[in-house]
């Protein structure tokens, strides 16, 4: 599998890749090209998804990759972003899924290799899986139940760093092509996911506002406007 011709019908597009129907069982997301000219290596994170497959995580079976491209199951159902747009009454129920997901996560200790971009402030609780982009964005919402995808940022460390992350982006992203309808209440549903998510997840996510602020506005996708609300944020946790 290589950057080329397209592999199959584009059917998803994010910051820093591409999603391919490849058949009825199977997509293939392909990172895009950087300032090498290629895209990022998807390998080590098919080797944490399936190390998390096997411990019982919810994530999309693995079938291939190679280079940039990810090769794996197609997934029926629509993300948690996408059904809070259209039934944004679901807020606190989303957020408590979410809140679940990442305290499941959380138990789950880390493969040795795993990259650590935060010290522990938590005794005994530094070298856990962490996301690092656990968002309603990357939830879709299956038949079987919630399944994570997009494991590209992963990382080993505190699980209130990655509550953090979370929380900062649902606090500070822009969300493009809302229903008009959705846009005219969108930061009060924001604002209720938020503050439920953050009411039932296990951690204390607090200590790390600062640090994870720093970290995501490192990330290249990360917008202009999104930086500049980051950037308050990381100062008055500072203060």
């Amino acid at each position: 599998m290589t950057t080329g011709p397209s592999p199959g019908r584009l059917i998803g597009a994010g910051r820093s890749a591409d999603v391919y129907a490849l058949d009825a069982g199977r997509v293939m997301r392909r990172y895009r090209a950087g300032a090498t000219g290629r895209g990022r290596d998807a390998t080590g994170e098919a080797s944490l998804m399936r190390f998390l497959r096997d411990a019982g995580y919810p994530v999309p079976e693995v079938f291939d990759a190679d280079g940039p491209d990810l090769v794996m199951e197609r997934l029926s159902g629509r993300d948690m972003l996408a059904d809070l747009a259209r039934r944004p009454w679901r807020a606190r129920r989303h957020a408590a899924t979410l809140a679940r997901l990442h305290d499941l996560l959380h138990d789950i200790d880390a493969p040795a290799g795993l990259r650590q971009p935060f010290e522990s402030q938590e005794t005994g609780r530094h070298n856990k899986v962490l996301h690092l982009d656990l968002h309603p964005g990357n939830v879709m919402l299956t038949g079987r139940g919630p399944v994570v995808i997009d494991w590209s940022n992963a990382s080993a460390g505190p699980p209130g760093a990655d509550v953090a992350i979370a929380s900062l982006i649902m606090t500070v992203s822009e969300v493009d092509s809302l229903p008009a309808p959705v846009r005219l209440i969108a930061g009060q549903v924001r604002a209720v996911v938020v503050s439920a998510f953050e009411a039932r997840v296990s951690c204390d996510f607090r200590p790390y506002l600062a640090a994870a602020a720093s970290v995501r506005m490192r990330d290249p996708n990360v917008r202009p406007g999104e930086i500049d609300r980051l950037r308050r944020i990381a100062d008055a946790a500072s203060r």
